[in-house]
C-alpha cells in the first residue's frame, strides 16, 4: 500500500515538473563527472525521472555507458554497454534492455530510480530488491557510487532501513544535489 501511494505521487510529480530531468542533469556537480568512466543508468517507466539528460551529460565528458539487465527475478542485476542507436529487448521484467551481444561493464556509477529517499541514503525502491543486491556484490568487490535521481517531492524524513538496504552516496532532484548524510 505503501508503495502504491509513493508511485501515485510520482506520477503526479512527472506530470507537474515535465522539464526535471534536465535541470537535474544541470545540477549534477562538475567536479564529480571526471569520477565517472562507465556511467549505469535506467529506462524510466511509471514516471520515473528519467536519466537520459544525464547520461548524455557523462557521456560527453567521456563515461561509457550502460543499462541494467534483469536475468531473473533472484539475481543481481547486470550492466551491459549501451549507446542511443543500440538495439533493446526485454529483460525478463520486460524492460527494454541491451542485448545479450553487448558487452557486459562493471559501472563505477550507478542511476538508480526509487519511490523515497531521505537525506541519510535511505532509498525506497519498487520492492525487488534488485539494486539492493546489485550494490551489495558490486561495492563487496570495488568502489561504486549510487545516485538516486529523483523528484524533491519524493524526500521524506527519514526511512526504516533493514540490514540488507544500500544506501546511496547521493540524491539528485530537480532542485539540488544531496550528498548523503552519515547517520547520527
Amino acid at each position: 500500500m505503501l508503495r502504491a501511494s509513493l508511485r501515485d505521487l510520482r506520477k503526479t510529480l512527472a506530470a507537474e515538473t515535465p522539464d526535471a530531468a534536465e535541470h537535474a542533469a544541470s545540477l549534477y556537480p562538475s567536479d564529480k563527472i571526471a569520477n565517472a568512466a562507465v556511467v549505469a543508468g535506467y529506462r524510466s517507466r511509471g514516471g520515473e525521472i528519467d536519466p537520459w539528460p544525464l547520461m548524455e551529460r557523462l557521456a560527453k565528458a567521456g563515461a561509457r555507458l550502460a543499462l541494467p539487465v534483469a536475468v531473473d527475478r533472484d539475481s543481481p542485476l547486470i550492466f551491459r554497454a549501451f549507446a542511443a542507436s543500440d538495439p533493446l529487448a526485454p529483460d525478463a521484467f520486460g524492460i527494454a534492455s541491451p542485448l545479450p551481444e553487448a558487452a557486459e561493464v562493471v559501472p563505477d556509477l550507478i542511476i538508480t530510480p526509487l519511490l523515497a529517499f531521505d537525506r541519510f541514503g535511505g532509498r525506497i525502491g519498487q520492492g525487488g530488491g534488485h539494486y539492493d543486491r546489485t550494490l551489495a556484490l558490486m561495492r563487496a568487490r570495488s568502489p561504486v557510487f549510487a545516485l538516486g535521481l529523483a523528484y524533491a517531492g519524493q524526500q521524506v524524513a527519514r526511512l526504516p532501513l533493514e540490514s540488507h538496504d544500500q544506501r546511496l552516496d547521493a540524491i539528485l532532484t530537480e532542485m539540488a544535489y544531496i550528498e548523503a548524510e552519515k547517520d547520527l
